[in-house]
């Protein structure tokens, strides 16, 4: 599995923290992790929660990533921004449990957490125990165990509402706003670790030409 963090500007300078818990428990489950900033440097591309969804579709649609980690101050601006797009389902977790419930009821692709409010003594224990109960089963397996198969049908369902309800991301691409495309996607590392790993050539092709 590929498991990219993305954070924004507000909470740019915590990213080495959540990315080292991220890392740690990826390592141990023999994920990949790849960290798409912000990283809190002087000069570099400022991310808003915004573009932090646009970005999360961006990786999950092309294939380039398999699970995208986001968030911002409260955690929900991110979390709406993701699933105003197609091929995105992301949760919300402050807690350990929230992150174990969203894996097996939803079983989703992404999810936003905050990174200010309630921030305090120990939070870097526990991102790592929100990552060890996100990863710690097979998505979908429901909860309770006697729910699995309402529960993966609902999750089907919506997964069929929003193939109806949104566009494909590369008519998304060509119609948002060019400028604010390429501002999203000029992050420092971003064609680095974006063009190696994407697995939609009509979208690498796309990007490659608009940031060239």
């Amino acid at each position: 599995m590929k498991i990219a963090l993305i954070n924004e500007n507000s909470q740019a300078a915590k990213n080495s923290i959540i990315f080292e818990a991220l890392k740690t428990v990826a390592d141990a489950k023999g994920f990949e992790s790849f960290n798409y900033g912000m990283y809190g440097q002087d000069g570099e591309s400022q991310l808003t929660y915004v573009q932090n969804g646009l970005l999360t579709a961006i990786l999950l649609n092309s294939g380039a990533a398999d699970f995208v980690i986001t968030g911002c101050g409260t955690g929900i601006g991110a979390m709406l921004a993701c699933n105003s797009f197609p091929g995105v389902v992301c949760g919300f977790a402050a807690d350990p449990l929230d992150a174990y419930l969203f894996s097996q009821v939803n079983g989703g692709n992404a999810l936003s957490l905050p990174y200010a409010k309630g921030f305090g003594w120990g939070a870097e224990l526990n991102l790592r125990y929100i990552f060890e109960r996100l990863f710690e089963e097979k998505f979908g397996g429901g909860y309770p165990k006697e729910r699995v198969i309402p529960e993966q049908r609902n999750a089907r369902i919506l997964n069929d509402v929003k193939s109806v309800t949104h566009r494909p991301m590369i008519d998304i691409l060509k119609m948002i706003d060019q400028e604010f495309l390429k501002e999203t996607i000029s992050g420092e590392h971003f064609q680095n670790l974006f063009f190696k790993h994407c697995q939609e050539q009509e979208i690498a092709d796309y990007l490659r030409g608009l940031l060239n």
